[in-house]
Formats: C-alpha cells, structure tokens, sequence
C-alpha cells in the first residue's frame, strides 16, 4: 500500500516563467535534445527525479500517461542532471527520489545522496515549486525521519516508491491534488 503524507500549509505563489535554452522533455531515461531559447516545452514542467532501483519503473510509464495532457517530464537519474535540467528549464512541479544519487559515476552503496540536495535546491529557486518526496522506505524510524525533513523542505506530499499500477493511480492522485492546490487546476503561465 502506498503511503502519502501531505504538508498541511505549503506557501506557494506560482507566477509565469519564462524559460532559457533548454533541453527538450523526454520520456526516455538518457536522450536530450535542444528547443528554441524562450520555449517552454510543455505546458507544465514535472522534474522527475529517479534513483533507478527497478527495471520499467514508475518514472518511465509516468511520462507516457502524462504526455498527451501537454506535460513535460524531465527526467534526472541523479543529483547532478537534475540540477542542470532545474538551470535550464522552469520546473512547476518536481517529484524527487529521496535516494537518487548525487553522481552517476558513483558506486550505488557508497553513493552521496543527491535526494535531500536536490529539495534544497528546489527550495531555494526564486519559484520554488510544489514537490512531492519518494522515500526511500528503509524502516519505521528513517521513514519518520525522512518524512518529517521533507515536510519541513516544504514537500508538498512524501509517498513511499511505487511498485504497482494503483500504486502510479496514486501517485497521479496526488499530483492532481497538487496541481489543484497551486495553480487552481490550471496550467501555469496561464494557458488553460
């Protein structure tokens, strides 16, 4: 069963953006490719933030459910892609793996945790977006942890990884809820 948790009074106020040269969104783990400066390439940026724990995860089915709504999904399988998609792109929602790493040369077990640097990167943009957490699931007493840091960063919901498909209903639930919560279910910049 899929745990959610959500922040109780997470200020937002979303204001239009405008991006610069940007790679386009992919649902593709590792492709990237450029759009024109000044384009945004959807309707509404999703970082995906994925530690890469499974074959055919919820991180690539999720882009293929939300791509023909006009949602761009930018992908990031650690800490340092991720901050270079949040450099060139205006990010509107962003759920982060709590164990992604902070390199992709890092050895998984030894590995630097990107996760919580990357909320503290997403918490310091002068349009911080809402964010939803993944964590890790390593016990009762770290998941407390985990949740509590993540709702102090200012998450607007940590759920446990999904496995199954109403596991990834939920977890679509849960951005639903979050787009309704900040952009009054509309599109950011104003496009309906």
């Amino acid at each position: 069963m899929l745990n959610v948790r959500f922040h109780a009074d997470a200020p937002h106020q979303p204001q239009p953006g405008s991006g610069s040269a940007a790679p386009k969104p992919t649902t593709q783990p590792t492709s990237h490719a450029s759009s024109k400066p000044g384009q945004t390439p959807g309707r509404l940026n999703l970082l995906l933030s994925y530690a890469g724990w499974q074959d055919e995860s919820w991180a690539d089915r999720l882009p293929r459910l939300l791509e023909p709504m006009g949602i761009a999904s930018l992908r990031a399988d650690n800490g340092r892609e991720a901050s270079q998609v949040i450099s060139h792109n205006r990010i509107h929602m962003a759920v982060v793996d709590l164990g992604l790493p902070l390199d992709a040369s890092a050895d998984a077990a030894n590995a630097p945790e990107g996760g919580p640097r990357l909320l503290e990167i997403l918490r310091r943009l002068d349009q911080p977006p809402p964010t939803v957490v993944v964590k890790r699931g390593k016990g009762h007493r770290e998941d407390c942890r985990e949740i509590n840091a993540a709702l102090r960063a200012g998450a607007f919901a940590v759920i446990d990884r999904p496995h199954s498909a109403s596991d990834l209903e939920r977890l679509l639930e849960v951005l639903r809820r979050c787009l309704t919560r900040y952009y009054q279910g509309r599109w950011p910049g104003g496009a309906v």
